[in-house]
């Protein structure tokens, strides 16, 4: 079976490269890797969520799962200084670049570590949970992470979620719609929807 950019551990060719790009109006030098999703630029769904995104008006920290190399996580965190946002991903190459894209960026209101889905996110109670999911790991996989993620938001708390409508769009808001109390398409473009779901 191939190795995905979701695997633990790697095993493709380390082959580290850097560049810049532009996110809410900061520039930002990523470094990136083989063996990480989206290696030459910040994925265009990506982008859509980080544009799309606003802060709940509920106190609490922000949750970037699935945070790869950080583009996410660290473009909300440097826009919103007054929030810690925690950035966790299964992929132990992803997180190292991660924590270096941090700190070459400047970028101190997080902290970044290895979890599969929220398992490892403890008692955190967040204002706001982002992600662009790993589509190849599974509906089943997927899906869970929605209902953890439920647990793991205050009340008045917002799940975003960037996918393909081809992808499974119209399926997520329907399984978001059994537990949240509003879901909302914020935005839909080339494809991608951006789904609110507020608990």
């Amino acid at each position: 079976m191939s190795e995905h950019y979701y695997s633990n551990k790697p095993q493709t060719e380390s082959k580290p490269r850097q560049w810049k790009f532009t996110l809410l109006g900061s520039s930002f030098l990523f470094e990136t890797d083989a063996g990480v999703f989206s290696k030459s630029e910040v994925d265009f769904g990506s982008r859509v969520l980080i544009d799309a995104f606003e802060m709940p008006k509920v106190e609490g920290d922000i949750l970037d799962v699935g945070c790869g190399y950080g583009p996410i996580g660290l473009s909300i965190a440097k826009a919103n200084q007054e929030r810690f946002v925690h950035m966790v991903d299964i992929n132990t190459r992803a997180i190292a670049l991660a924590v270096k894209n941090a700190q070459v960026n400047g970028v101190q209101n997080v902290r970044i570590f290895e979890s599969d889905g929220l398992a490892a996110v403890g008692d955190i109670k967040a204002a706001a949970i982002l992600t662009n999911p790993p589509i190849r790991a599974g509906k089943e996989t997927i899906f869970k992470f929605y209902d953890d993620s439920f647990g793991k938001l205050v009340e008045g708390g917002e799940l975003w979620v960037v996918i393909q409508k081809k992808q499974g769009a119209p399926s997520t808001v329907s399984h978001l719609e059994e537990k949240f109390s509003e879901v909302d398409v914020v935005e839909k473009k080339k494809g991608y929807w951006i789904i609110r779901a507020r608990k």
